[in-house]
Formats: structure tokens, sequence, C-alpha cells
């Protein structure tokens, strides 16, 4: 089982704490990571773009001028692509982006993801996250103590209002609950932070 230290806000160590070998040591299986990163972008795609063609825009329905003898080029239409307020071509048109992935393979690429930021280093266990009031000059003490100088999701066990509000104004930090983690949200910080109980709560969802 990995073992990790438990910081306190202020950077101390508080002790240490054994994790799951389901969750945070599971082998790395980067195609499956990808497959979860692009799933998730992908269904956050609107997919509401849509322009008319030639068929579809207003009017046009007569010749503009006889196929021959007036010395121009010839026309079918005013509402051909090559005209002013014409249709396009190959317009875009709205679609669904949306793509599946089954459950165990979800669970798969976020627990994979998990164990390689363990591995590397970047993943950090706190005993608990609580600011007095909701002032984003703690939350600054709290990422300096830690030495978390690039960007970073704090996991909590659940949604601290104080701890949100003093986390917005914070470029390079965003927070979550528990519950909300995902692979794309561990790949893309550079360091992840779990409160104590985010991990007891993770380790108990999953039956590690």
């Amino acid at each position: 089982m990995p073992t990790v230290k438990i910081y306190k806000m202020d950077g101390s160590v508080a002790g240490e704490m054994q994790l799951s070998d389901k969750i945070f040591g599971a082998e790395y299986n980067e195609p499956l990571i990808h497959q979860a990163v692009v799933t998730r972008l992908a269904n956050e795609r609107q997919g509401t773009k849509s322009t008319l063609t030639r068929t579809e825009v207003r009017g046009g329905g007569a010749k503009p001028w006889r196929q021959k003898g007036t010395g121009r080029a010839r026309q079918g239409s005013i509402r051909a692509p090559q005209w002013t307020k014409g249709g396009v071509v190959f317009a875009p048109k709205s679609r669904d982006f949306s793509k599946k992935m089954n459950v165990e393979a979800r669970r798969g690429a976020l627990f994979s993801a998990l164990s390689k930021k363990v591995a590397d280093g970047e993943l950090i266990v706190v005993e608990k996250v609580e600011v007095s009031a909701p002032k984003t000059k703690e939350m600054v003490k709290f990422l300096e103590a830690l030495k978390l100088d690039k960007r970073t999701v704090l996991v909590t066990e659940g949604g601290d209002e104080n701890v949100i509000l003093a986390s917005r104004n914070i470029q390079k930090l965003s927070t979550l609950p528990v519950a909300q983690i995902s692979t794309y949200e561990v790949v893309a910080n550079s360091k992840v932070v779990l409160t104590k109980g985010a991990v007891e709560k993770l380790q108990e969802v999953y039956g590690a």
C-alpha cells in the first residue's frame, strides 16, 4: 500500500496515511486516461453552430439573367455560394458530440490517474482545510505553506462555502467536492490536494 504524509494547513506534518492499492496503487493506463479526457471534453461541446446552405437561403428562385448572349458568366441563382447573401458551402450543422464511457472504464481511468500522481509525488493529503472567513489571503497562505505554486485542484469531503469563496479569486487553484472528482481534473492540474476526509470517502465508496 502507498504511504503518504498528512500535512496541516501551516505545512507541518500531522502524521502518515496508508492509501488503498486499488485506488492509489493501480497500474498506469495512458490510453484509458486519454479516452476519459476526450469523453469529458466532447461532452462539454455544445454543437449548436448552424448556417444555411444554398437550398435553405430564402429567395433566388429565378435565374438572374438568360444563359447566353449577355457577355456575363452564366448564373443559376443569386443564392449560390459565390453571391453576397448566398448559401454556405459545406455549411456546419448542429450535432451531438457526446461520447459514452462505461462505469468500470471511468473508474479505471480515475484510479490510474490518481496512482500516477502518487507515484510522481504530485498528490498531497491534508488533515483538513478550514478558513475562518471567506478571505483569499487565508488560502494564499495555505498554498505558500505547502509550496503549491502551480495549477492545483483541492478536493474536499464536502462543499465548504468559505473555502470555495476564498479560493475562487486564485487563478491557479480550483476546488471541488470529492463526489465530483474526475480523471480530467486530476490530469489537468499539476498538483492534487485531497483532505483526509476526501481520501476516506473515496476508499469507502469504492470499497477499498
